[in-house]
């Protein structure tokens, strides 16, 4: 089962690290920034487009957003 904890913690702390906002990956993804929000405090689930657009653009893997791997 899916961790939403870590998921929001990974997502919130690559964010912060690349210097970005949440505008910055709302309009990456093509969502309202009160989307990505939901997103990134884990109120909604993602679409598999939308987590490997958010793993391209932070040089990650899918499983280290999601929290099954240590490996980024």
């Amino acid at each position: 089962m899916l961790d939403f904890s870590v998921f929001s913690a990974r997502l919130r702390t690559l964010r912060k690290a690349k210097k970005a906002t949440q505008e910055d990956l709302a309009h990456l993804l093509g969502v309202t920034t009160n989307h990505y929000q939901k997103i990134e405090y884990g109120q909604i689930n993602l679409s598999v487009t939308a987590l490997d657009a958010l793993a391209d653009y932070f040089g990650v893997s899918a499983d280290y957003l999601l929290g099954r791997s240590e490996d980024q």
